[in-house]
């Protein structure tokens, strides 16, 4: 995952947010569950059922995940997250409420179905799982289109689940053009002993759309032929006349985030990496700036558009005839999770402000599509827990866990550095404590004293 700005608490930085000075104000070590017309059960874990006044056909809400730092590490799922997945169930072993699972990560959705259902010992279907590449799925126009897939593995199989059908590698570009890739030494000596039959494929199709859903495994080549295609107009059998005139191919990019933490005392190079790299080397070469059609994944907003829809979705299958009003977005990561939930309630406020929500950069702007259910949304609550990136309760902010303290941003050129946009609407220590939080906002009867209490 990306890494975090955790400023120092003693000298902070001009603009930014100390997410730590939140935690007193809003963890809810002690709730008075009174105050809510909630009573609690006797291990003071709230429950969901008709005891507290709540049944299925009155949900009007939704709750979304994101998965590494919140319900597991690595493959391993955390006790809380055990904890809270039996609060969102009935007695039959069923989830109550409309649950959907937002991740950056690229994955075939049924592969991670069916590890977060062998996780909690619940039923998830493929359609609950949004990777980075999901809302690809509205982009029609580009699906029929010769497109060129960047990843590494099952690359082609979720381009194809997205409804992309005309489809193609960097290596069937390579072997289509073989004296392209000269940073590849070992196709140099070969392309040189045998020149007179590297002229290549000429019935090989022009490349329409670029998907780049992941950082490739040999980010040289890709590059360099990625740039060939750029300059070429995707067919790259003649050098153009002039770089600089160019039309640019549309770029679809999945997933922006600049590094990720994994097992390493360090973070690694994410996909985002390899965006800076291909956006540099173009505006090299042509002087201009790398066009991206559409960005998605967190924290951009169609990814928590699609994610409202696949809510409203579930809701309907489940029997939930009431209109989804609010959504509750678990996220560890302050700079990429609640970044992009609280960008997506600022969306559905100047929407229904009636205000310009079409200032954003084009790469964000949410395509309209009739595959969408009606957006009914009137508040994405952004939650933040302690059991990833974000560890409030670590005696030293580690610096694999900070941004540098130059105030360096993370984030993706066309998303805005808003460093307000990184505080949650609350902390909670973890996502079974944050189920409680939701059950008894949603349970009350009356909600008088909920605001005093509360909120941030």
């Amino acid at each position: 995952m990306f890494t975090t700005a955790l400023p120092n608490k003693g000298n902070p930085r001009k603009g930014s947010i100390d997410i730590r000075s939140l935690h007193d104000e809003t963890i809810s070590k002690d709730i008075d569950y009174s105050l809510f017309g909630v009573e609690p059960r006797e291990n003071s874990e709230p429950s969901m059922g008709s005891d507290n006044g709540i049944s299925i056909d009155e949900v009007s809400f939704g709750i979304l995940f994101d998965v590494d730092g919140v319900l597991a590490r690595g493959s391993t799922p955390l006790d809380p997250a055990k904890k809270a997945m039996e609060k969102l169930k009935d007695s039959e072993g069923n989830l109550k409420v409309p649950v959907a699972f937002v991740t950056n990560a690229c994955n075939r959705s049924a592969d991670k179905a069916r590890q977060i259902s062998n996780w909690f010992d619940i039923n998830i279907a493929p359609e609950q799982v949004i990777h980075a590449p999901t809302p690809a799925k509205l982009l029609r126009e580009f699906h029929d289109k010769h497109t060129l897939v960047i990843g590494q593995e099952h690359r082609l199989e979720i381009a194809q689940e997205l409804g992309f059908s005309n489809l193609c590698t960097i290596e069937a570009v390579k072997e289509a053009y073989p004296l392209l890739d000269m940073v590849d030494h070992t196709n140099r000596v070969r392309v040189a002993g045998n020149i007179n039959n590297c002229t290549g494929n000429p019935d090989f199709p022009k490349v329409d759309v670029i998907l780049l859903i992941g950082e490739p495994l040999r980010w040289e080549t890709d590059l360099q032929l990625l740039v060939d295609l750029l300059l070429t107009e995707g067919l790259p059998s003649q050098a153009p006349r002039d770089p600089h005139m160019v039309r640019q191919l549309p770029i679809v990019a999945c997933n922006m985030d600049l590094v990720f933490m994994a097992e390493a005392c360090m973070p690694r190079f994410g996909h985002g990496a390899f965006l800076l790299c291909l956006e540099a080397l173009y505006h090299k070469i042509t002087g201009k700036d790398l066009i991206y059609q559409n960005l998605i994944g967190k924290p951009c907003e169609i990814t928590y558009r699609f994610a409202e829809h696949t809510v409203v979705s579930i809701a309907r299958k489940m029997g939930i005839s009431r209109p989804i009003k609010r959504l509750y977005f678990f996220g560890d990561n302050p700079s990429v999770d609640i970044v992009g939930a609280n960008l997506y309630d600022r969306y559905i406020k100047k929407k229904d402000n009636n205000a310009n929500i079409f200032d954003l950069p084009m790469s964000r702007v949410i395509p309209v599509s009739e595959k969408l259910h009606e957006q009914t949304v009137e508040d994405c609550h952004s939650l933040l827990v302690g059991t990833g990136v974000y560890r409030y309760d670590s005696e030293r902010i580690s610096e694999d866990c900070r941004e540098s303290t130059n105030g360096t941003y993370h984030g993706h050129r066309d998303i805005k550095h808003e460093p307000e946009l990184t505080r949650p609407h609350r902390f909670v220590r973890d996502v079974s404590e944050g189920i409680d939080y939701i059950f008894c906002k949603e349970g009350a009867k009356t909600m008088e004293n909920y605001d005093l209490v509360h909120t941030v």
